[in-house]
């Protein structure tokens, strides 16, 4: 069977996201899940079968959703619904809108990460923490071992010491 010519393809479009916090390890196969769900429960499921939503990459801070050529902004109104994917606490942001993976890999590249490349360990009361830091002044702290976080409020003395 021969392919089918350009014109007769269905138009797609490719959204570049970004998944905070980039600390997080997802699946491809979680966040699809994950925004499906979301879609599904916003939208209902015939228009979830319009949509033709895939996850073609995850990885770290980015990934790139594939959907329909004008369902877009239901997929970018679901994923700012999604909170959690796979029991881990996320956000997830749209921040560009191609019609090639490639247009997007090429901007993923001139992005560089939110997060500075300055992580400590820190031990708070008999603790270890990691510390990422962030454009912004943010500070995240995760306990180390555990998925689980725990709000800390320390001092610039807490972190000097460390």
């Amino acid at each position: 069977m021969k392919p089918r010519p350009p014109t007769l393809r269905e138009k797609r479009r490719y959204l570049l996201v970004r998944i905070a916090p980039p600390t997080a390890v997802i699946e491809p196969r979680d966040l699809y899940m994950a925004i499906l769900e979301a879609l599904s429960s916003l939208h209902g499921d015939t228009m979830v079968a319009t949509v033709q939503m895939a996850v073609v990459k995850a990885n770290g801070e980015f990934g790139i959703v594939r959907c329909t050529r004008g369902r877009e902004a239901l997929v970018t109104g679901a994923m700012s619904t999604v909170t959690t994917v796979n029991g881990v606490r996320v956000a997830v942001r749209t921040l560009a809108v191609s019609g090639t993976i490639l247009s997007l890999q090429k901007r993923m590249a001139g992005m560089r990460s939110s997060a500075s490349g300055r992580s400590y360990d820190l031990n708070h009361r008999g603790t270890w923490y990691q510390a990422y830091y962030y454009s912004g002044e943010k500070v995240d702290l995760i306990e180390k071992g555990f998925k689980s976080q725990e709000l800390l409020f320390l001092t610039t003395g807490d972190l000097e010491e460390s």
